[in-house]
């Protein structure tokens, strides 16, 4: 991957739907260029698709919060295994230092927040977590 494909992807990461004439006239390259590059880079799997984002506000599911999580021993694949088929749970990412895994979740209301926080708290592997409510979204 070049700088032309980071600035395409970066181009198509703000607006998927930008035409490919719009693209190579920000990029200053041939139209057919930009088609080559977008087709190389979803046949190699950089692009793995194309999605929707909704402003919060229009979002359904409008309680969201990141929770930290540490696990026993080597049991890190067990709870991700079981947190992966949570339809609260949004994305989960592993890390490094205190915590284990982060979750990304999604409630509609604050009462279904609850269900979700004591439903994944009773994972058995899951030693700690620590939750913390997303406020506001400034960047998307």
């Amino acid at each position: 991957m070049d700088d032309l494909d980071r600035q395409l992807i970066g181009l198509l990461r703000a607006n998927a739907r930008t035409s490919v004439a719009t693209l190579a006239k920000k990029l200053g390259v041939a139209r057919g260029t930009v088609q080559n590059r977008v087709g190389r880079l979803e046949r190699d799997g950089t692009i793995a698709g194309y999605t929707l984002k909704l402003r919060p506000q229009v979002d359904e599911r409008r309680v969201a919060a990141l929770m930290t999580i540490a696990v026993s021993g080597n049991s890190a694949d067990n709870v991700l295994r079981t947190l992966r088929g949570d339809p609260a749970v949004q994305a989960l990412h592993s890390t490094n230092g205190r915590w284990d895994i982060i979750a990304e979740l999604r409630a509609e209301t604050l009462e279904e927040f609850d269900k979700v926080l004591r439903r994944i708290r009773l994972v058995p592997e899951i030693t700690h977590s620590e939750t913390n409510l997303l406020l506001s979204t400034y960047k998307m």
